[in-house]
């Protein structure tokens, strides 16, 4: 057989190359003894690569184990399909055969048969007579004794290659996999399992880094891109060897209407399925999977069926539902699937998948998976589609298992971060995959307006902002732009925008959502009332008190009407009233201000983040109001107990320390004021960046303070 890679990246041979075409060969020869190929002294690749790339560390312990009188010894290449692993083997080939002057030897271990025929080949070569190949293939004498006997006394050293031994039971089963004196082994395979390969150096084959991977695009399709445009794929395809060598082979191929690569990589960002995209560049394939990427890894999942893990391929479908970023190991303890995946067997499947380099365990404080995301499009692509809302369901409710229900709880979990891409992936994998219902749409939905809340109160306002933005766009494709989690979702965009600085543009936002909710919901719904209290917010400092003071109070009536005077919703509304600058709407509500707290602590309890809410609040209206010794007592009790519950560097507690400072300076203890606002600056700056209004007025404070005290220590010059 005789086939035609033009750039392409196949397991058997170039996985990625610098110039020219590949050829693959085969040939079989069909003997009265015995059947295989008629020669495994070479590759069955047209030639070696003229450049691999990011290989250099791995090929110089590879070229030590080809020297003179080295010998006995078995490396095993594992990786992920398409990672390159075949085209390391095929440059140590072609080293130790013309620079090292062993003689090589290829055989194709992908199964039994292959393997048979190609070690039986090996004896051949090495001597064997038909007669002992008759008697060995009709089990009179066993196979792997006599290859092994012939290579034990070969007149030359050797290098064997067992490529693709992707089920290393193929070469157990028989005792295939031996050493000898006179030669080394190497054997290429996705199997990453230690036990298969006892007494063998494990060498891992990863994706190649940024900069190499971008360098094979160029290589393979110069003159269709910059560097930067070349990385911008290289990114776009996880810097996998053979989806970059698909790509470089359909950009260097096309005839009639060539693209660049600029043209390539937007066109791969459109595209709902892209897998199909990057698909096109193998001219030829053939019936061979490992020409492409929608098919190379269906071997593994074959492998992983036929050893009875079924399961296994129900978690990598699971697992497509996310990001191809760490994932965190934490989502999968102890769940409940609602999958054909008992509890009992998750870890049996997750042992199969990584055994298999299908995923990959991550170092770190936080123990996570790692699946490339090119594996995962292929494995989206391929699902069922009646199993696809099932998964997407199961998905969506570990997420919201790990996130949490209440903004105020769980608010320092380090899993927010990491959790985060994969809430936007199930987003994405739910509005392209038609089968998926409304519900499993709400239920991520859901995930992604939990993850924006916690994000936002944590601080990471910026954060906050690009997931709402993104999650809006996103489920409204789905659900429509009147949905209330798409009008939720906008809720959060507006109060991201005003912590981040940009009041009339966060008044704007309110201003039009308080409408499309009024016409949605109605004008006493609570999300109407909410909203109300939003757009409040920005209108107080951009000095539109009147309107703010119009919209508190509509939403204070209105939850008390909906849920009763001591609701904690109407609490809330009620502390608002208390954040209205000096005049007389500040002074009326101040006479109420010690009573709220009461009733906060009576109704809620001393430490719910509403009650300290309105008691910071209250700190600052008796600051304004002019009764600083009880501001400084209040403002003190403040900051302690918001400390005890948020931790010194949440946002909260830094609004709680500012105002202290600011107490503190009004009666005239400026040192302490100075070291409280700069605890507050150096976190601001740190978080929210200089230019941030906050961050701007709290170094203003800091500048008044230290003028103030400067001027009360200064010598009276009389």
């Amino acid at each position: 057989m005789t086939g035609r890679n033009d750039g392409r990246a196949t397991e058997q041979g170039r996985v990625y190359q610098a110039s020219g075409d590949q050829h693959i060969t085969e040939h079989h020869h069909h003997g009265a003894a015995w059947a295989g190929p008629d020669s495994v002294r070479h590759p069955p690749v047209g030639r070696a690569p003229a450049i691999l790339r990011d290989r250099g560390e791995l090929i110089r312990r590879l070229k030590e184990a080809v020297t003179e009188d080295a010998g006995s010894t078995v490396f095993v290449l594992h990786g992920l399909g398409g990672c390159g692993k075949t085209a390391v083997a095929c440059a140590l080939f072609e080293h130790a055969t013309r620079e090292r002057g062993r003689l090589g030897l290829w055989v194709n271990a992908s199964d039994q048969a292959s393997l048979r025929a190609g070690m039986l080949a090996v004896a051949a070569d090495r001597g064997a007579g038909d007669g002992e190949l008759m008697a060995a293939r009709n089990g009179l004498r066993a196979a792997a004794d006599l290859v092994w006997d012939h290579l034990d006394r070969s007149d030359v050293p050797w290098l064997l290659v067992l490529d693709n031994a992707d089920d290393p039971a193929v070469l157990r089963d028989g005792g295939w996999l031996r050493t000898s004196p006179r030669g080394t082994v190497l054997v290429t395979t996705r199997q990453a399992a230690g036990h298969w390969w006892p007494a063998a150096e494990l060498l891992y084959v990863d994706v190649l880094p940024r900069a190499e991977a971008a360098q094979v695009l160029r290589d393979l399709a110069p003159g269709t891109g910059s560097a930067e445009d070349a990385a911008a794929i290289a990114d776009s395809l996880g810097r996998l060897p053979l989806a970059l060598t698909l790509a470089g082979g359909f950009l260097a191929h096309q005839v009639i209407a060539p693209w660049t690569m600029e043209e390539y990589g937007r066109r791969l960002r459109e595209r709902p399925d892209p897998i199909e995209l990057i698909d096109q560049g193998a001219i030829d394939a053939g019936n061979d999977s490992r020409h492409l990427v929608s098919g190379t890894w269906q071997l593994s999942l074959n492998s992983l069926a036929g050893q009875n893990l079924p399961e296994a391929v129900t978690l990598l479908r699971l697992l497509a539902c996310w990001s191809n970023d760490p994932l965190p190991l934490s989502l999968l303890a102890n769940a409940r699937l609602d999958l054909p995946l008992p509890a009992d067997r998750v870890e049996m499947a997750l042992r199969g998948l990584l055994d298999h380099s299908l995923t990959e365990l991550v170092p770190g404080d936080i123990r996570c998976l790692r699946t490339h995301g090119v594996l995962l499009d292929s494995v989206a692509r391929v699902t069922p589609a009646g199993e696809r809302d099932q998964l997407a369901s199961t998905a969506a409710g570990l997420l919201l298992h790990s996130l949490p229900a209440s903004p105020e709880r769980g608010l320092r979990d380090s899993l927010l971060t990491p959790l985060a891409p994969h809430v936007l992936a199930l987003l994405r994998r739910v509005i392209t995959w038609p089968e998926i219902t409304i519900g499993t749409v709400e239920s991520a939905a859901t995930c992604a307006l939990l993850m924006v809340t916690a994000q936002h109160r944590s601080g990471d306002y910026a954060s906050a902002l690009a997931m709402a933005e993104q999650a809006t766009l996103l489920v409204g494709r789905r659900l429509g732009n009147d949905h209330v989690l798409v009008l939720r979702l906008r809720q959060r965009i507006g109060k991201a925008t005003d912590r981040l600085g940009l009041l009339e543009e966060a008044a704007d936002l309110h201003r039009g959502l308080l409408d499309d909710f009024e016409r949605v919901c109605g004008p006493e719904a609570l999300d109407t009332l909410t909203t109300c209290l939003h757009l409040s917010r920005p209108l107080v400092w951009l000095d539109r008190v009147t309107e703010a003071v119009q919209l508190m109070h509509r939403a204070v009536a209105g939850r008390a009407a909906l849920l009763g005077p001591w609701h904690p919703l109407t609490l809330e509304a009620r502390a608002c009233l208390l954040e209205l600058p000096p005049g007389p709407d500040l002074d009326r509500e101040a006479l109420a201000g010690t009573d709220l707290v009461a009733d906060c602590r009576r109704e809620l309890g001393p430490d719910h983040p509403i009650t300290l809410s309105a008691d910071l609040n209250c700190s600052g209206a008796l600051l304004n109001t002019g009764k600083h010794a009880e501001a400084l007592l209040s403002a003190r009790r403040a900051l302690a107990a918001h400390e005890r519950r948020f931790g010194a560097h949440y946002p909260i507690t830094l609004a709680a320390r500012s105002l202290l400072s600011n107490v503190l300076h009004t009666v005239g203890e400026d040192r302490e004021a100075i070291e409280q606002a700069e605890v507050v600056r150096e976190w601001r700056e740190r978080v929210l960046g200089p230019e941030h209004p906050w961050t701007r007025g709290i170094r203003d404070k800091l500048g008044r303070y230290r003028r103030s005290l400067a001027e009360a220590t200064s010598p009276d010059p009389n």
